[in-house]
């Protein structure tokens, strides 16, 4: 079975979770696995609004 590859750069992640407030959560477990469904969502939604801020500039 083939693992597909993460769309979102670790450092994406990583600024979404800060501004989404969530950032230690994930510094202290390592990784994303404790991290809500609800949380993961909102990081989709930041993810494309850093996005479209980027295009615009």
């Amino acid at each position: 079975m083939v693992r597909n590859r993460s769309v979102m750069s670790d450092a994406l992640k990583m600024e979404c979770a800060r501004e989404l407030g969530f950032f230690e959560q994930v510094q202290q477990d390592g990784d994303f696995g404790n991290v809500s469904s609800r949380n993961c969502g909102s990081m989709v939604r930041k993810a494309i609004e850093i996005a479209e801020r980027n295009i615009s500039r």
